[in-house]
């Protein structure tokens, strides 16, 4: 059983620091995670409508989720794909009654480190490089705020996995604990980190300079 991924996410424009807030909190369009861990149930019982809720409620997000974690878009469809196919194979898994958020993530995550470690033995020594978007005709404005996946680029791994989840996803702190194996408590440190690691990357670029600084 295959299923289609390559759904592009939204990316809402963005051109001053004052867009802060809305950036660090842009995230998957407001659904019911009721409504999903039903479809999930129903999935369980080969309802054949299941599958295509799914994908189309959850591919947007987990698709960001993967970009942020590959240097190519390409990678992050072959990783969305592989992981809609991990899920179809261990569906059984799945608890009735519980959320499918972290279980999906959890899923997820094992596949980009999975991923990782084939991608490791094939290339191990090529360079990853974050593809930037590119330059628009006419004038731009000066410092034009990054994209998400531009900006979470420059966080450890850690933390630009926990971002993802929370503001992308739609995670709660509990669930990300969940699909992480992490305590609530490091999820929290790691968010805060990870935020005010961007607000100073935001700051820098605000003002003309280095988006260097301690992590």
């Amino acid at each position: 059983m295959m299923f289609s991924g390559g759904v592009t996410p939204h990316r809402a424009p963005a051109n001053s620091l004052a867009m802060e807030t809305s950036l660090l909190e842009s995230a998957v369009s407001k659904r019911s995670f009721v409504d999903l861990d039903r479809w999930m149930e129903r999935y369980q019982q080969a309802d054949p409508e299941a599958p295509a809720a799914l994908v189309g409620a959850l591919s947007p997000a987990l698709l960001r989720f993967f970009k942020s974690q590959v240097p190519s878009r390409e990678q992050a469809d072959d990783l969305l794909q592989e992981t809609w196919l991990r899920i179809h194979r261990v569906r059984h898994t799945y608890r009735p009654g519980e959320p499918v958020l972290p279980w999906v993530y959890a899923i997820a995550r094992r596949v980009r480190v999975d991923g990782y470690r084939r991608t490791s033995r094939i290339t191990a020594h090529e360079t990853a490089m974050e593809i930037l978007p590119e330059p628009r005709p006419g004038v731009e404005p000066r410092n034009p705020l990054p994209e998400f996946e531009t900006l979470i680029a420059a966080l450890p791994e850690a933390q630009r996995e926990v971002v993802t989840m929370l503001k992308v996803g739609g995670l709660s702190l509990e669930e990300v604990a969940c699909a992480t194996s992490c305590t609530v408590g490091a999820v929290k440190q790691k968010a805060h980190r990870a935020y005010r690691r961007l607000r100073q990357l935001l700051q820098h670029r605000a003002e003309g300079g280095p988006a260097g600084g301690n992590q």
